[in-house]
C-alpha cells in the first residue's frame, strides 16, 4: 500500500469515527452555510463516492499531473454554486436512515479500491486525467478541511492524523502559490500580515 493511499484511508476513517458521534437530533441541524449538518456529512462522503467512482474509470491521457493543478484547474473552472450546493443536498439524502453508518461503508469500500489500485494509473476526474498518486491527496485535503467544518458545526473531535494534516497544508500551500497567492500566505504564516479577506485556494 503507498503511503498517499494508507493517509487518505486514515483521514477517511478519523473522519467516520468523528461522524459516528453525531447525535440522532443533530442531523437536521446548521452544518455549513446553506447545508445542514447531514448536507455537509453527505457533501464530506463524495471524497469517498468519487474515489469508488474515479478510480474505476482509467483514461488513455494525463491532463493535470499534481494535486495543487488539479485546485488551480478546479478554480479556473466554472462550476454553478447552486449546483455544488444542491449536490451535497443530494449526497446527504443518498446517506439514507442511518447516516454515519452509510458513511462508514463507503470509508471502507473507498479503502478497498485506494489500496489495491496501482497509483500509477491514470484515472477520470472533473477535470481531466490524473494519477492516482496525485487524485488521492485532494481527496484527503477535502476530508481534512470537512472533517474540521463537521468539528466547529458539532463541538465533537475530530482526530485527523497527522500525516493526513501536513499533505493537506502542504497541498493548500503549493495550491496557493501556484496561484499566485503564495506571497500573502507566507507573510501571514511568518506573522507579518493577516491573509486578504476573502482568501482561498478552492
Amino acid at each position: 500500500m503507498s503511503m498517499i493511499a494508507r493517509t487518505f484511508v486514515d483521514a477517511a476513517r478519523a473522519v467516520s469515527d468523528a461522524v459516528a458521534r453525531v447525535a440522532d437530533g443533530a442531523w437536521d441541524g446548521p452544518g455549513l452555510g446553506e447545508w445542514t449538518l447531514r448536507d455537509l456529512v453527505g457533501h464530506t462522503s463524495r471524497s469517498l463516492v468519487t474515489v469508488v467512482d474515479y478510480l474505476a474509470r482509467p483514461v488513455a491521457e494525463e491532463v493535470v499531473p499534481s494535486a495543487a493543478a488539479y485546485y488551480t484547474a478546479v478554480s479556473a473552472a466554472s462550476f454553478d454554486a447552486a449546483a455544488v450546493t444542491e449536490r451535497g443536498r443530494q449526497a446527504g439524502r443518498d446517506l439514507g436512515d442511518d447516516p454515519a453508518a452509510r458513511f462508514a461503508a463507503l470509508v471502507e469500500e473507498a479503502a478497498d479500491i485506494a489500496t489495491s489500485t496501482d497509483p500509477d494509473l491514470v484515472v477520470h476526474t472533473i477535470v481531466g486525467g490524473m494519477r492516482v498518486a496525485a487524485y488521492l491527496p485532494t481527496r484527503t485535503f477535502e476530508l481534512c478541511v470537512h472533517g474540521l467544518d463537521l468539528a466547529a458545526a458539532t463541538g465533537i473531535a475530530v482526530d485527523l492524523p497527522q500525516r493526513a494534516l501536513e499533505e493537506a497544508t502542504a497541498l493548500g500551500a503549493v495550491a496557493a502559490a501556484q496561484r499566485g497567492l503564495g506571497p500573502d500566505l507566507l507573510l501571514a504564516m511568518t506573522g507579518r500580515r493577516a491573509l486578504p479577506p476573502g482568501f482561498s485556494i478552492v
